[in-house]
C-alpha cells in the first residue's frame, strides 16, 4: 500500500518539486496540494491522508497552528513539518504538538523520502541540523559524572544507541538480529526507566553522554 500524502506549502515552486520527488517513491503518493493552514486541515479532513508534510511559515494559518489542530482530532494523520526554519521555539513546539518529526529544506532526497517513510509509520525523525539545535539548547549535563543510562540493560542501551542514530525500528530490528515486536518492546521499558515520552528525548538524552 502507498503512503498518502498531502504537501502544504505556499510557494507553487516548492510543491511541484516535492511531487515529482516524493512521486518518484513507488511506495509515496502525494493526493492533494495545499497552500496554507486552512486548506491543509480542510483537505485532511476531507482526504483521510497517511501524512501531511507541512510547511510552517504559510499565510491564513500557519503550519504550526495547522497541525496542532490537525492532530488534536481523534482520527488524523501523521504531520511532519519540512520547513526553512531549524529555530529552537518551531522545533519544540511542533514535537509538543504531536509532530511525528521536524525535517529542513535542504535535507537531502533520499532523507526526506525516509524521512516521509518513517513518519507515517510513526516514528519521529528529526533532521540533523534540528537535532543540533536541540541538543545545544539543552542544558549541559550533570557534573555528578552519574551516567542516566547506567539503568539500561546491555540490549536496551544497544537499542537506545541505535534509536539516537535515526534508526526507525525496523532498521534496529535488523542491525540486531531481533524482530521488531522485540524492539517496541525494549523501548517501552527504556521509555520508563529513563523517564522520557519519545525518541527525540531519548535521542537528546543519548548524544548528551557522548
Amino acid at each position: 500500500m502507498s503512503i498518502r500524502v498531502i504537501i502544504a506549502d505556499d510557494e507553487s515552486l516548492m510543491r511541484s518539486g516535492l511531487k515529482l520527488l516524493l512521486g518518484a517513491a513507488t511506495d509515496i503518493e502525494v493526493i492533494a496540494e495545499a497552500v496554507d493552514g486552512v486548506e491543509a486541515i480542510d483537505l485532511a479532513r476531507r482526504l483521510s491522508p497517511d501524512l501531511v508534510l507541512m510547511d510552517i511559515r504559510m499565510p491564513r494559518l500557519d503550519g504550526l497552528e495547522a497541525a496542532q489542530t490537525l492532530l488534536s482530532d481523534p482520527e488524523h494523520p501523521q504531520v511532519l513539518m519540512l520547513t526553512a526554519f531549524g529555530t529552537d521555539d518551531f522545533i519544540h513546539r511542533a514535537l509538543q504538538s504531536g509532530a511525528a518529526g521536524y525535517i529542513l529544506k535542504d535535507t537531502p532526497p533520499e532523507e526526506l523520502i525516509n524521512a516521509v517513510r518513517a513518519a507515517a509509520d510513526g516514528t519521529r525523525t528529526l533532521s540533523a541540523t534540528a537535532l543540533a539545535t536541540l541538543m545545544s539548547s539543552r542544558p549541559a549535563a550533570s557534573a555528578s559524572g552519574q551516567d542516566p543510562l547506567a539503568t539500561l540493560s546491555t540490549r536496551e542501551r544497544e537499542i537506545a544507541e541505535a534509536v539516537a542514530q535515526g534508526l526507525t525500528n525496523a532498521q534496529v530490528a535488523r542491525s540486531l538480529f531481533v524482530s521488531t515486536a522485540t524492539v517496541k518492546t525494549h523501548l517501552a521499558r527504556i521509555f520508563d526507566k529513563l523517564e522520557v515520552t519519545s525518541r527525540v528525548q531519548l535521542a537528546l538524552l543519548v548524544n548528551a553522554r557522548r
